[in-house]
């Protein structure tokens, strides 16, 4: 049981760019992405208005936090030296940055980004202001590959996923409400995996459970993206279910199409054709094979049974730190990246999630796929098969 990452990665991850940062000639490197920060320190914040920025040298890693985060990142055993600001605007958050990185002398910086995002607000100078860039993505490309401890994270989310989304299917009826449902499953999941885990629990979370189930229902099913409506669940009612749990950050990714009482031959139809098409990626996946081929096989299916045009997205997405991360299963992948880059290889971890939307309704599973040494391991486990998804 995986409830937190160990140190040691930490650890190997500055070693990392550390190795990188020495083949450049630049005197350190910055990173202002919140989940870059995160993924080298452990130090997890929101992004807001308030930079944050991270600075690496071969011997030394400091921080630019404001104020309000200074007593959550001082007991970071991996960072050597704390700097703040008090708030935005009132305070400078760039110029504390750069105070900081002269204090290292650090005169040429490679940098995740020219500057801090324009999140909620923020509008801030560019770091080549003051000190000379290069640009770099190193974290990135690092966590396209997960490591064994960071893929034990993923499996014990998708565990309790797979938890959350029993508790959905077991809430579910018809008269009951969308939101309402969710909130019970989630609630029932996040109980039971709080009191599972107990103090081994690392604290992800603000005003919630680690566990989400839900789903959307009706007609908004036929939109990939689409809202929780505010109608009570009615017999004949197509639902599209998501479910997923935070373990120290890392995530899994559970989705099933189901049925409030009987499906119609036409349902029937469009699902089979899901299931198959999903089929067709999962066997497909495995180190080695071409990122851009899973799409490729996903959509001649589709080509042959004549329902591109109800197609609206790629098969899949690596997921880990970030709900979607690349590579992603894409046809277009391979015209962008080659080598390496364009295969899947041993940590990737995918959501295999191809669909189909009609007029009335949509049709979408998703499974949670590590991609081993010698082929794949799923990681979500519930029910695929039609009769298994009635409600």
């Amino acid at each position: 049981m995986a409830t937190r990452l160990p140190d040691a990665a930490f650890d190997d991850r500055l070693a990392a760019v550390r190795d990188r940062l020495a083949a450049t000639d630049a005197d350190a490197a910055t990173w202002f992405g919140a989940t870059a920060i995160e993924y080298l320190t452990g130090f997890h914040h929101i992004q807001t208005e308030r930079p944050v920025v991270l600075a690496v040298t071969a011997d030394r890693v400091e921080i630019t936090v404001p104020r309000l985060e200074v007593e959550r990142v001082e007991p970071n055993p991996r960072i050597d030296a704390v700097h703040h600001y008090f708030d935005y605007p009132c305070g400078d958050p760039i110029r504390v940055a750069v105070d900081a990185l002269d204090g290292l002398d650090a005169d040429r910086v490679a940098t995740d980004a020219d500057g801090a995002p324009g999140v909620m607000g923020y509008e801030g100078p560019a770091l080549s202001e003051f000190v000379d860039v290069e640009t770099q993505s190193w974290v990135d490309r690092m966590r396209w590959e997960k490591s064994d401890a960071e893929v034990d994270l993923i499996r014990e989310s998708a565990k309790w996923a797979n938890l959350g989304h029993r508790y959905l299917a077991d809430f579910t009826e018809p008269g009951a409400h969308p939101a309402t449902v969710s909130q019970r499953a989630s609630t029932e999941a996040s109980r039971a995996m709080l009191d599972a885990l107990g103090e081994t629990y690392s604290v992800r979370v603000r005003g919630g459970g680690p566990v989400h189930a839900g789903y959307i229902s009706g007609r908004e099913t036929a939109l990939p993206h689409g809202h929780t409506p505010n109608e009570r669940l009615a017999e004949g009612d197509v639902l599209v279910t998501g479910a997923t749990a935070n373990v120290d950050g890392y995530r899994s990714e559970l989705e099933r199409t189901m049925f409030v009482g009987d499906y119609s031959d036409e349902q029937a139809h469009y699902f089979e054709l899901m299931l198959e098409a999903q089929t067709l990626a999962i066997d497909a996946l495995g180190p080695g094979v071409p990122v851009a081929e899973v799409d490729e096989v996903v959509w001649e299916y589709f080509e042959e049974q004549g329902v591109t045009d109800l197609a609206r997205h790629h098969v899949g997405h690596n997921i880990g730190l970030g709900a979607h991360e690349p590579p992603y299963i894409d046809r277009g992948w391979g015209e962008r990246y080659d080598g390496d880059d364009a295969v899947m290889a041993p940590g990737q971890v995918y959501t295999i999630e191809p669909g189909l939307y009609t007029d009335e309704y949509g049709y979408r599973h998703s499974d949670t796929v590590a991609i081993t040494e010698s082929g794949t391991e799923t990681l979500t486990h519930f029910p695929r098969d039609i009769d298994a998804n009635v409600v």
